[in-house]
């Protein structure tokens, strides 16, 4: 298709409401994308099996995970840029004494390095996934790890992040953190995949409403941030749509002119 422009959606307040359901407007929009020859990919920063069931029925197989740090083009792994593991390791011993629970995460599950802990019900709850972290505490050992979970209250993160400079911490809940590979993003991720399909720059198209989706909305030249976005994430996005409770990405859909 000589016009073929691809679009990047976030998934959490984009794709799904807060009741973390899909509206049937959405879902209609994305059809119809496909049906007019677009590409649609999602850029997200859960685990690719935390999103599995939505790419069934959106027929996605094309996606940007954990922030850009597992990249899929098509059904197949077009990049990674995991956790280094000496770092994760030294991170989990000084989490461990402070009663901080860690999470580890590939591309296929995610381990515990403590039995039970509150803080891990609390905010896996959130996500509504069907799925919730069993007890490894050696499951880092010879994986390719792309995330971590480092479980504390605001505020005392700070404390990692002066230790580990080769970590991002990127706070998600008031007692959890994403623990990502330095300066990996959205962005880079998005990055590979429209270089391998060269696409250009006018007919990229990004939707997000995240801290985690900022830099991505500067990077693409179409981005839409969702009417539900922080202010600082609206601006800066070169589109501002309605909230994903009114119908959002269908009207942000129209306001670029895709349909």
């Amino acid at each position: 298709m000589m016009n073929q422009s691809i679009i990047f959606f976030d998934i959490d307040g984009t794709l799904l409401n807060h009741d973390k359901e899909l509206p049937l407007s959405t879902k209609e929009s994305i059809f119809k994308l496909k049906e007019l020859g677009h590409e649609v990919a999602i850029a997200t920063g859960r685990a690719p099996f935390m999103f599995e069931n939505l790419r069934k029925e959106l027929e996605i197989d094309t996606f940007v995970s954990y922030n850009g740090q597992y990249v899929v083009l098509k059904g197949e792994v077009l990049y990674t840029n995991p956790l280094r593991l000496s770092s994760l390791e030294k991170l989990t011993e000084m989490a461990l004494h402070n009663n901080h629970p860690v999470v580890f995460m590939d591309h296929e599950d995610m381990k515990a390095n403590v039995p039970e802990h509150t803080y891990i019900k609390e905010s896996i709850a959130t996500l509504k996934i069907d799925r919730f972290p069993a007890h490894d505490p050696n499951y880092y050992k010879g994986r390719k790890l792309f995330q971590s979970l480092l479980f504390c209250p605001e505020g005392e993160e700070k404390q990692y992040e002066e230790e580990f400079s080769d970590f991002d911490f990127v706070r998600w809940h008031p007692v959890s953190v994403d623990v990502l590979p330095k300066g990996g993003s959205k962005a880079i991720g998005i990055e590979k995949i429209v270089e391998k399909l060269a696409i250009p720059k006018e007919r990229q198209y990004a939707f997000g409403d995240g801290l985690n989706d900022m830099e991505m909305l500067i990077t693409i030249t179409n981005s839409v941030a969702m009417g539900n976005a922080e202010e600082k994430v609206k601006a800066v996005a070169r589109y501002v749509t309605k909230s994903v409770e009114e119908d959002g990405i269908s009207h942000g859909l129209q306001m670029v002119g895709l349909l």
